[in-house]
Formats: C-alpha cells, sequence, structure tokens
C-alpha cells in the first residue's frame, strides 16, 4: 500500500530530511507544494484531491475543507507541533480523519525562547545589537531579572519548563491556570487569581493554548492592571493577546515593554503597526526552531502517518474517539495469536 503525502509544514524544507525520506522508504509519494503552509482553507481544497495523509503546518482545515469532495481520500494530518487551533476537532473527528500532534517534545526549547526574550528585553540587547550595527556606542538601561516576580499565564508542560529556568535567577514565581498543578507547586509556583498575577508580575510570561474563551484575554483592561515597570513575553499563541491594546498600552508607557513571537496574523504583514510600535522585540514564531528538537518532531510527526498507513494507531491523537467511530477512514490492523487481520 502507498499513500500520496502532502507536505505543508514548511520546517520539514529544513530539519525534516531524515522523516521525508523515513516517508519515502515506508512507500509513500510525497506532495510538496512550490509555496509551503500555512496554508488558508480555500488553498487547501485545490491542494487535497487524492491525498492521503497531510504533514501540517497551521493550516486551515475549517469544517468546510473536512467535508469537502477534495478531502475524501484524507485519513489523518499530523501536525508538526502541538498547536491544532486552526483545525476543526469535532469535524475532523465526524469525518473520520486522525489528528496527531507531537506533545512533549517542545517544552524544554520554547521554554529556552521565552526565557530568552524575558532576558533580553529586560536588559535591552535588542536595541544594545541595533547601536553597534548602526555605530552608535551608548548605555541603554535596562532592569534586573534576578529576585523579580515572574507570572506564569498557562502552567502546564511548558509553563513549568520556564518556572524551572526562573528558579536559578532567585525569582519568585506565581501562575495562574484553571487546574493548578502539584508539579509546578513543588517548583514553589503560587496558584492565584488572573487579577493578582496581572498586578504582582514583574514580568508576565503567556504558555496558555487557545481556546474560544480566553481569546484577546490580554486586553485593555488586563494590561491597565499591571506594573508601568512591567513586561509583556508571548511564546504561546497571538490571539491570546488584544494587539491594538497592546500597541497603546506601549505607546502610552503604560507596561515597560512587550516581546512576541507569536502573532494573530502570521506572517507579521510588513506594514503591520506592531512594528512600529515602541519598547517592543518582535520574533518570527521562532520558539520552536532548534534544530535538534526540530529533527525529533520531524520524525514524529512523519512516524504517525507510517504507524496508520500501515494499519496502527499513532501514538499521539488529538481525539482517540475517532478510532470507535464508523466513519474511520483509516483501516485498523488487530494482531491475534501472532496473526494480523484487518478491522472493518
Amino acid at each position: 500500500m502507498s499513500w500520496k503525502v502532502l507536505v505543508t509544514a514548511r520546517t520539514m524544507n529544513e530539519v525534516g530530511a531524515s522523516a521525508l525520506q523515513l516517508l519515502r522508504d515506508a512507500g509513500c509519494e510525497l506532495v510538496i507544494p512550490p509555496k509551503p503552509g500555512p496554508c488558508p482553507a480555500d488553498e487547501l481544497l485545490k491542494l487535497l484531491p487524492g491525498i492521503d495523509a497531510v504533514l501540517a503546518s497551521t493550516d486551515k482545515f475549517t469544517e468546510e475543507v473536512l467535508c469537502s469532495p477534495s478531502s475524501v481520500g484524507l485519513k489523518i494530518i499530523s501536525r508538526w507541533g502541538v498547536g491544532y487551533d486552526a483545525i476543526d476537532v469535532p469535524a475532523a473527528t465526524r469525518a473520520g480523519v486522525v489528528l496527531a500532534y507531537t506533545p512533549g517534545l517542545l517544552d524544554e526549547t520554547v521554554a529556552d525562547f521565552a526565557f530568552s526574550l524575558l532576558l533580553a528585553l529586560a536588559r535591552r540587547v535588542h536595541l544594545g545589537h541595533l547601536d553597534m550595527t548602526n555605530g552608535l556606542w551608548r548605555g541603554v538601561w535596562g532592569n534586573d531579572v534576578f529576585g523579580k516576580t515572574l507570572g506564569i499565564l498557562g502552567c502546564g508542560r511548558i509553563g513549568r519548563a520556564v518556572a524551572r529556568r526562573a528558579t536559578g535567577f532567585d525569582m519568585r514565581l506565581i501562575a495562574h491556570d484553571p487546574q493548578p498543578s502539584l508539579d509546578a507547586e513543588n517548583l514553589g509556583v503560587k496558584f492565584v487569581s488572573l487579577d493578582q498575577l496581572l498586578a504582582d508580575s514583574d514580568f508576565l510570561s503567556l504558555h496558555a493554548a487557545l481556546t474560544p474563551q480566553n481569546r484577546g484575554l490580554i486586553g485593555d483592561a488586563q494590561l491597565r492592571k499591571m506594573k508601568k515597570t512591567a513586561y509583556l513575553i508571548n511564546t504561546a499563541r497571538g490571539a491570546l493577546v488584544d494587539e491594538n491594546a497592546l500597541a497603546r498600552a506601549l505607546q502610552e508607557g503604560r507596561i515597560a515593554g512587550a516581546a512576541l513571537d507569536a502573532f494573530l496574523v502570521e506572517p507579521l504583514p510588513p506594514d503591520h503597526f506592531l512594528r512600529k510600535t515602541p519598547n517592543v522585540l518582535l520574533t518570527p514564531h521562532l520558539a520552536s526552531f532548534a534544530r535538534e528538537t526540530g529533527e525529533r518532531v520531524s520524525a514524529t510527526a512523519a512516524q504517525s502517518i507510517v504507524e496508520l498507513m500501515n494499519g496502527r494507531k499513532p501514538r499521539f491523537v488529538v481525539a482517540p474517539e475517532v478510532f470507535d467511530s464508523p466513519t474511520l477512514r483509516a483501516v485498523l490492523r488487530l494482531e491475534v495469536s501472532g496473526k494480523t487481520g484487518a478491522l472493518e
């Protein structure tokens, strides 16, 4: 059996060579579009006919796409990474399409990057670099990090990894999460209300998953509750922050600065107002761009496709109930007494 696999994850071009070879060795035919993802819904509709699997970027798999005749052969979407808010998961499950992802593999590298942004922002590293490349030599005053209060909004795996790094700077750790974690408390994290988190944090780092309920969670009202000396760091999802409200807060000096690696629209348009906003450090969604981690994520995403193609359940699946659905498009195989048979 040979599957046709659409590869939209642009990272595969740089850290996915061995993963792509894994797919080829398994007998897959690779389809790599001229322009990598993320693909909008209308573009996906053009690319999906005849496709069995997608090794996906943050492509817009809407209900319209998933239920379209163009995607009738689609059996699995394997996301490069952990975010799947661009995919209509209930619609995929109803259609019998497996949604695989790579949880846990990005935790440490994203935490590294989040703390790198915190340090660079506080000590104005980016401004010093710009001055030097422009031929200037001047002192730029920043702020200490050691001994300050780090607020973590969303204290899951990545939030806890950031907390571990902060302990080396003797920071006071507070967090807000609907499900407080004993592991975080053992690190010295104190769970508080959102209002207290906003009021007490010297550095507020966002690590919440994006849901319909928390879209725009950090808006004008929340920014007004923060200290004038506070810094905001977002390596999670751009839609967690009201970008217009943040720009106003920075322009008016209501917070000291922000470091942003995720945006409401990506790529960030060349004329976007955030590019001209003061006291902001911008990076182009680089938090997961560590080569060693990228290779592991690429291999895991590819392996999920190979496993399903060979009739086995992938290890990391967003909605495992799809395997019990009569609409499941893939054929699973069951080993009984050393024999393998198809599950119809």
